[in-house]
């Protein structure tokens, strides 16, 4: 089998360029076999029908040039491990052409955006290390294995039913079967409202009752991106009276969690693999570069390193791993692991960590920390919740009740929507974590922030609450409730009438777009 390839036309100028960037003298085909390697090094697998992606009008490389007789096995055997494929196979040829390719396409946009950078930084930085480490480099989003955290979740089996609220004619209840999977596919909820319409207040009834109906087995976490502010908190103290809910204020309080310790402290290719999801974490959502993203994982390799019998490195320890690394030459990186470490965001010692999934959380994120910070501390709580929850059975189904464990609810969730790259994790959580008896509720000011070009959240939630919002676009509410047809005018009839307090939904135990008045929290103060 003779391996002849010629690269796409627009790669043939790429490898001049990039073959320009190393010393003189060096041939074309050293660029075609780094090439090779990057691209498989980023996870990247093709099909055998994917011959199209590139043309064959560029460079052509033969085969005793391209590998050298004495190295020609090797490649081939990158290329078998990778697809799970014997040394004979005749797709061989044609993905070793599309990994150069590939290859090729990466590393020029590399060089484009960064032009400081040496084609000496990339081989440190990328080939020699192997660190995927790169902006666009493919991590995984999947769960990472991991055989050392043992924790599970208790789970409710018994129907829930929710009251969601009332009529207006008459003022009898409306309840919600909230985990009857005869009636519903999922129990992810997505809830729109304007500030002051009543949309908090309904989420805090709804998460009281899933937890006085459960009798305290289903626990939730309420994510509370802004922030509380005193008045707030005060105004909160009979919920979490109530609920026996602990409020994580951070930084004052931390939240009582190492986010390190989803990652698989004993299993080699586990541990590494999920070192560069939290590497990818923080280096994503805060818009870290290149060099930054590989000094972390350096950093957290060096931390993980030095644990012994099993115990976990804590984000202070990376972050001095990482001063060492850095010098006195501070920048972004260095000071987002600076305000993670010097306020504390989560406990130092994994030994002092409970179980927070047998507890309910108010976790509050100071609008006095950076957005940077925020962020990242966020999705590393989620990545953390997400990550648990996948490395647990799934919880069982008798008689169309799904057993419920907890429920995850993130308050202005637009936040989150807006930036792109927040959304696919979310999005990955939404699809996968509710076959562990997980619900995942979304709370927005609008309806349209659920609509990304990428992807509709909305339609990932089975049930949706719609109370009066500013922009009243029949489309967007239609697509919202995942509703159309003869529901149009009544849908735009209620949202004409509809009052503070009152919502529409497509919940099904009630008339579709008929205004109902919502239960509220503050209510229960009443009687």
């Amino acid at each position: 089998m003779q391996i002849n390839i010629k690269t796409s036309e627009k790669n043939q100028e790429v490898v001049r360029k990039l073959t320009s960037k190393l010393p003189l003298g060096t041939k074309e085909n050293v660029v075609a076999r780094i090439a090779l390697g990057y691209s498989l090094q980023t996870g990247k697998l093709f099909t055998s029908n994917d011959g199209n992606v590139y043309d064959s009008k560029g460079k052509e490389y033969k085969e005793h040039i391209l590998f050298d007789a004495k190295y020609r096995d090797f490649y081939v055997a990158l290329i078998c491990q990778h697809y799970g494929i014997y040394k004979t196979n005749e797709n061989i040829p044609k993905y070793i052409k599309l990994h150069i390719d590939h290859g090729l396409e990466l590393m020029d946009g590399i060089f484009q955006d960064n032009y400081n950078y040496t084609f000496f930084d990339f081989l440190a930085e990328h080939i020699e290390k192997g660190a995927l480490s790169l902006t666009d480099l493919y991590v995984s989003l999947d769960p990472v294995k991991n055989n050392q955290q043992l924790i599970d979740k208790s789970f409710y089996s018994n129907p829930i039913k929710i009251e969601i609220g009332k009529r207006i004619d008459n003022g009898e209840p409306i309840n919600l079967s909230f985990n009857d999977t005869g009636i519903y596919n999922n129990c992810h909820i997505a809830v729109a409202g304007n500030s002051g319409t009543g949309k908090t207040q309904f989420a805090l009834e709804f998460l009281t009752q899933i937890y006085e109906q459960s009798n305290g087995h289903v626990n939730y976490i309420y994510l509370d991106f802004k922030g509380l502010k005193q008045d707030d908190v005060k105004d909160l103290e009979h919920f979490f009276t109530d609920t026996k809910t602990d409020f994580i204020d951070v930084p004052q309080t931390p939240f009582p969690v190492n986010p390190l310790t989803f990652i698989d402290n004993v299993n080699e290719v586990n541990k590494n693999m999920g070192i560069d999801k939290f590497v990818d974490i923080v280096c994503k959502y805060s818009n870290l570069g290149i060099k930054q993203k590989g000094k972390l994982r350096e950093a957290a390799l060096e931390s993980f390193i030095e644990q012994k019998g099993g115990t976990y490195p804590s984000i202070r320890q990376i972050n001095e791993h990482l001063q060492s690394i850095v010098g006195d030459k501070k920048d972004t990186l260095t000071e987002i692991m600076d305000e993670l470490s010097r306020y504390k965001i989560f406990i130092d010692d994994p030994k002092n960590q409970s179980n927070f999934f047998a507890k309910n959380l108010y976790l509050s994120l100071s609008g006095d920390l950076s957005n940077s910070v925020r962020f990242t501390s966020l999705f590393l709580i989620i990545n953390y919740i997400y990550n648990t929850f996948m490395n647990m059975d799934n919880s069982p189904v008798e008689n169309n009740i799904k057993a419920m464990r907890y429920v995850i609810l993130i308050d202005e969730a637009h936040v989150i929507f807006k930036e792109k790259k927040y959304q696919n994790i979310i999005e990955k959580m939404l699809r996968e974590i509710r076959s562990k008896g997980v619900s995942v509720v979304l709370l927005s000011q609008g309806i349209e922030e659920y609509n990304q070009p990428d992807f509709d959240f909305s339609t990932m939630c089975e049930i949706a609450f719609l109370l009066d919002i500013k922009d009243k676009n029949l489309k967007v509410m239609e697509k919202f409730l995942g509703l159309s047809g003869n529901n149009s005018k009544n849908i735009a009839r209620s949202m004409e009438k509809i009052e503070k307090g009152q919502a529409i939904s497509n919940f099904k135990e009630f008339d579709v777009a008929k205004l109902f008045k919502v239960k509220q929290y503050w209510e229960r103060k009443l009687k």
